[in-house]
């Protein structure tokens, strides 16, 4: 028996740690090593090893380092000086691509260099100002639901103002108001360089103005000893275009930087993270954008925005569609969409020819696709001369493809090639639609091929419209098939009211309506009472015989009807049909009590009814009716006019009739 348990014992035991030795070790955070050398401190990390994805290409990692003292790199293994012994914090933030678990976590390093400091030692850190500007901004892999991202803001006093001395403001501008919720969450800014944290106005006012030197000549009359002074000046066109941008975002934070010097380079760092509510779609692209406010008039207001692309995993080949939230009524031939499909070469070495090939869907227009920018920056292999590098635009039936050729891409993992920039390409483009297309979603994906290896596919780009509501006016003439038991069964009326609907919708769709049915006045008999042989006196006549009384009312009615739930569709462009329920009340009621006597004939002929009112009634919001619909529709049944025959069914009466309705959408 102890021998059953101990075999039972183990078995169980070594289960446990079989399914311990699978389970994936995403927790492990990036451990940082560092080593002391002539010119400075190397780094170096060691990560959980990385789990390739079924069918995709080898698995990766890339690197973004921190070093805690205002400066970064991109590199795998970088060699940094610091420029002192404090005591400095360095991060390390990994990025798996092509890898089926989380990014590793961050744990900051504390580190002291030593006391013993290289002479000729220097950093030669990564260029962020590609774009020329004063303001650039950069991350270390595209947002991820769930994921933290890291983004470099840079700014700099470019030499080419002529300013020795520069202060101003930095903002930094994120979740657009394209999404109802928020995408990013602040977490933490780590500055280096003295910037105050400064509150920014959502009118753009703290930049309306800016301070300029006195002019010279007025300065030399007030004499050598006279200090220098400056005056405001109002930037209007600075300032529309910062209330412009800030318009377009729901959060804004800012820094104040002073005494920046002509040429340095500052760098904040964000530490953004993805909030629980941000969108699940990864085709969507959101916005992030920078903003340099010099105080002084010499230097301009300049702007930097980010378009990323929300991604479902971190692959560096993908495809994205600009703005693919589309209103739909804006929507037809001369609607342009631009598309960008970004490459990277991961090899260990070099490629000379790049197909990109993209599926087009079938409600875009090949002849239209214009190619907009491309990196590398080549010309049209149809004015090249020989063996220059070129791009070959091939248009086929639902396909295009992008070829440049004769060109030298790095590979990421090639020796000595230590910018991850320069592995990368794009190339971006333009199309149209051939017609007014149908409000349905659409999507493009495409294949990418480093010279001869096999294709890799990116994301299918999702294009989308948004709903748009489409409200409608209902005029309509109403008539019964039978007269039932209620005083209006059988009595003809008006209707007039509203819709509302999704704009121009393809497919099943919700509609409500709200709309009156007007009766006219009508007088129906409540109760006949026999004479029974009575008699009533006769003003100037003597007293006459009873024949029959009658009770009767006259009534004037006007009905509400509301329509909560009623579910259509549209066939085509001309047909139409729904089913639905609506429910119905008097909003309005009038009624005036009548007692009309009857008397017999006599010999001399019969005499006038003697007719008695009573006081007007009136009531209201009572007499609830539940009846059931179905019509159909015929004209322009998406958007503007047509006619409706629509079938009711009143339970509580058993009551049917048709009403026979024009409708316009707008």
């Amino acid at each position: 028996m102890k021998k059953l348990v101990c075999i039972l014992a183990l078995l169980y035991f070594g289960s446990a740690f079989a399914q311990t030795q699978i389970v994936p070790a995403d927790t492990v955070p990036a451990i940082i090593h560092s080593k002391q050398e002539s010119n400075g401190i190397k780094f170096s990390s060691t990560l959980r090893p990385l789990r390739q994805i079924a069918g995709a290409p080898e698995p990766f990692y890339t690197y973004f380092w921190e070093f805690g003292d205002g400066s970064f790199s991109f590199e795998k293994e970088p060699l940094h000086f610091f420029p002192g012994n404090d005591l400095y914090q360095v991060r390390l933030f990994a990025t798996n691509s092509y890898d089926d678990g989380k990014r590793p976590p961050t744990r900051p390093k504390p580190l002291k260099p030593g006391t013993s400091r290289p002479v000729l030692a220097s950093n030669q850190g990564p260029s962020l100002f590609k774009s020329g500007g004063s303001i650039e901004m950069k991350t270390n892999c595209m947002p991820k639901p769930g994921d933290d991202m890291m983004l470099v803001l840079g700014y700099r006093n470019k030499p080419e103002n002529g300013i020795a001395n520069l202060s101003g403001t930095i903002a930094f501008l994120y979740n657009d108001k394209e999404f109802n919720k928020d995408n990013f969450e602040l977490a933490e800014v780590r500055s280096y360089y003295n910037e105050k944290k400064s509150a920014i106005d959502k009118h753009g006012s703290f930049a309306a103005l800016k301070q300029q030197a006195e002019n010279p000549y007025t300065t030399s009359l007030k004499g050598p000893a006279a200090p220098a002074t400056t005056s405001p000046v109002f930037d209007p066109e600075g300032t529309a275009l910062i209330k412009e941008k800030m318009s377009a975002f729901r959060k804004a934070e800012g820094w104040k930087f002073q005494n920046l010097k002509s040429g340095q380079e500052n760098f904040l760092f964000l530490h953004l993270k993805t909030t629980p509510e941000m969108i699940k779609d990864t085709n969507a692209v959101v916005k992030l954008t920078g903003m340099f406010i010099p105080d002084d008039a010499l230097a301009a207001t300049e702007f930097f925005t980010m378009e990323l692309q929300i991604v479902a995993s971190h692959d560096p080949n993908k495809m994205m569609l600009k703005n693919s939230r589309m209103n739909y009524r804006f929507t037809g031939k001369n609607r342009k969409l631009t598309y960008k499909v970004k490459f990277q070469n991961t090899g260990k070495g070099p490629a000379k020819k790049v197909d990109v090939g993209v599926a087009i869907p079938p409600n875009l227009d090949i002849a239209s696709i214009e190619v907009m920018d491309s990196k590398p920056k080549i010309v049209n292999c149809d004015s090249a001369y020989v063996n220059q590098s070129c791009m070959d635009t091939i248009r086929t039936a639902d396909s295009v493809h992008f070829v440049f050729k004769n060109i030298y891409l790095p590979g990421l993992q090639q020796k000595g090639v230590n910018d991850a920039d320069s592995t990368m390409g794009y190339v971006e483009y333009k199309i149209g639609f051939l017609e007014k297309p149908k409000k349905l979603p659409f999507r493009s994906g495409a294949a990418i091929v480093f010279d001869k290896n096999e294709p890799i596919y990116t994301n299918r780009a999702a294009g989308k419209y948004k709903t748009g509501l489409s409200p409608g006016i209902i005029a309509g003439y109403g008539f019964p098939f039978e007269s039932g038991n209620t005083p209006f069964s059988g009595q003809k009326n008006i209707t007039f009211g509203l819709s509302i609907a999704p704009y121009s919708p393809h497919r099943y769709f919700l509609q409500a309506e709200l709309y009156m049915n007007s009766f006219s006045e009508k007088e129906f008999l409540i109760k006949r009472t026999p004479g029974n042989g009575r008699f009533i006196p006769v003003p100037n006549r003597k007293e006459e015989k009873i024949d029959y009384i009658d009770s009767t009312a006259r009534i004037r009615v006007l009905t509400i009807n509301l329509v909560p739930l009623q579910i259509r569709r549209n066939f085509n462009k001309y047909f139409g049909a729904g089913i639905g329920t609506l429910v119905s009340f008097n909003l309005d009621k009038q009624a005036t009590p009548l007692r009309t006597i009857v008397l017999e004939a006599t010999a001399t002929g019969a005499s006038p009814p003697i007719i008695k009112s009573f006081k007007k009634i009136s009531s209201s919001f009572n007499d609830f009716q539940n009846t059931l619909f179905a019509d159909i529709q015929v004209g322009k049944v998406h958007i503007g006019p047509a006619i409706g025959f629509r079938y009711l069914y009143t339970l509580q009466h058993s009551n049917n009739r048709l009403i026979t309705y024009l409708t316009w959408k707008f």
